[in-house]
């Protein structure tokens, strides 16, 4: 018997164009498993409904055959159906607050969730991401942000050149684009007004390691945080190159007392800990926030110090905060909202905290897209799918009629398990706290 296996269309907004598995993926997988695929049609999608025909997949507006339901964002509420087992990032399991109606929904629904994010190796790394190209995309945004940005101050750059992401057709246009205006630099220098241009990364994952791929196809040095300061006031720079700073953790907080750094206390005990990250800020130009942030942690970039910043009679160097990670009132206290494709950017006014999309007005140009990866459809897609399709096998032929701590999956699937046929699974009953249930 060939188990049905559901590919939904995604229609949270029209840049959303990726697809969880692509057609060639879905052949292969046709051609290896007991599987039949259904994918709903899609005007948007980066594949068009001819591809996975191609590939053998029915095309249909009804996923209703389909036990097993595969999408990328969360699934409106009132599509879905009981007793199917949902694959997508649900974003629930920090309990945020705006989700919980599709958990609860999901729980009375007898559904199974299992949630992309959660699904980790046994070294707790995850296995299925788009980071990389959440950093590939907000970083080309951000250089673009910054080039329009001086423009509206008066000041012409190279990076004006470079265009928002979704105006290419791939990452290889991005990267030759990139490394024309890197030449430029090269060869006519940037600007005294903004040189030195300094790039500070926060965080050293896949989203920092995925914008700096972009970065460095320009002409690029990198500095330690120490060695920032001095850069800048003594003038060991040259303006036919950009600099880059990854910040650590021991670089943007210090122990208390007379303690010593240690990373693991740090993680373990971070209220032994205060911020410094705001000290080198005002030798950056352009601030990219890789860094994923839970309450606990504090907080890097305060209201009150860009108040300061923005406050006075000079213009401060920093422009642009391009806040990949997208923590709403998080560890970036200018990120107060997020953006979309449409509408990337906004001005955030630290003096009466207000913000107006655009490049005008007193503040930094805040880069907040949530769902950057979209902005690069094709490549993005094809990555996760290539990761995802070994696990679409062992997720689709599982019995679900067994109790959790029976049924045969992964382990790296089991442990993403969020909800069970209604239930929530031993290591998420916290959520009840959340949920009020």
């Amino acid at each position: 018997m060939r188990i049905n296996v559901g590919i939904r269309r995604e229609d949270i907004n029209r840049w959303e164009r990726r697809a969880p598995l692509i057609p060639s993926h879905v052949r292969e997988l046709i051609q290896n498993y007991p599987l039949n695929f259904y994918v709903q049609p899609s005007t948007i999608r980066v594949f068009p409904d001819s591809e996975y025909r191609e590939a053998g997949a029915i095309v249909q507006e009804d996923l209703c055959p389909s036990r097993i339901i595969l999408a990328i964002k969360e699934i409106p509420v009132n599509l879905l159906e009981p007793g199917k087992v949902y694959v997508f990032f649900s974003h629930t399991i920090k309990g945020q607050a705006h989700n919980m109606p599709l958990l609860k929904k999901i729980l009375e629904l007898g559904c199974t969730l299992i949630d992309y994010e959660k699904m980790t190796n046994e070294k707790g790394q995850r296995v299925l991401f788009f980071g990389n190209y959440a950093g590939h995309a907000g970083m080309v945004d951000s250089l673009w942000a910054y080039g329009q940005r001086m423009k509206a101050l008066g000041v012409e750059t190279p990076f004006l050149k470079i265009k928002q992401t979704i105006h290419y057709s791939n990452l290889t246009e991005i990267k030759e684009q990139i490394q024309k205006v890197g030449r430029e630099i090269e060869e006519k220098g940037l600007p005294p007004e903004i040189s030195p241009f300094i790039c500070g990364f926060f965080g050293y994952g896949h989203v920092s390691q995925g914008a700096q791929k972009v970065y460095d196809l320009l002409p690029a040095v990198e500095i330690k945080a120490s060695e920032l300061a001095e850069t800048v006031e003594k003038g060991y720079f040259s303006p036919h190159r950009v600099y880059k700073v990854v910040f650590k953790e021991e670089d943007m907080v210090r122990p208390k007392g007379d303690l010593a750094f240690d990373l693991q206390d740090y993680y373990q005990n971070p209220e032994k800990y205060y911020p410094v990250a705001e000290s080198y800020l005002p030798y950056l130009n352009v601030l990219i926030n890789g860094i994923l942030w839970t309450p606990k942690y504090p907080k890097f970039v305060t209201r009150k110090f860009l108040q300061e910043l923005y406050g006075g009679k000079s213009m401060p160097r920093l422009q642009v905060i391009g806040d990949i990670t997208c923590d709403i009132n998080g560890s970036i206290e200018s990120t107060v909202k997020a953006t979309d494709s449409e509408n990337p950017v906004y001005v955030y006014d630290p003096i009466e905290g207000k913000t107006i999309f655009g490049f005008e007005g007193r503040g930094p140009v805040v880069m907040a897209v949530y769902n950057l990866p979209a902005e690069l459809p094709l490549e993005s897609s094809t990555f996760f799918s290539k990761n995802l399709k070994h696990y679409v096998p062992g997720i689709a032929l599982a019995d679900y009629s067994k109790p959790f701590n029976q049924i045969e999956l992964d382990p790296v699937v089991k442990r993403a398990v969020i909800v069970y046929k209604g239930q929530l699974t031993p290591d998420y009953k916290y959520l009840k706290d959340y949920l009020k249930i």
